[in-house]
């Protein structure tokens, strides 16, 4: 899914609402909703750049950990089925 915007420019975005910018105001000069305003504060809330970076990098091995997990669960359903068969 393609983003409009980077994770550096949503904690900049946070960053002038913290230094006294209205939400309405700063959504309508960078074009995003009230919506995407508070979902983003919820998960960047507090943070800074490398903090974000850190955070995808995060979330990326985890989900390459999953599937490398799926994938091995689903290897040893497949040999526990052939043992099975074979006796």
């Amino acid at each position: 899914m393609k983003k409009r915007f980077t994770e550096e420019q949503i904690i900049g975005f946070l960053r002038e609402a913290e230094a006294g910018v209205q939400v309405k105001e700063l959504c309508r000069l960078h074009g995003f909703s009230e919506a995407s305003f508070y979902r983003w504060r919820s998960k960047f809330g507090g943070m800074n750049v490398s903090d974000a970076k850190r955070l995808k990098e995060l979330e990326a091995e985890n989900a390459r950990l999953k599937r490398m997990l799926a994938n091995s669960m689903l290897e040893n359903e497949v040999i526990k089925e052939a043992l099975q068969k074979k006796w």
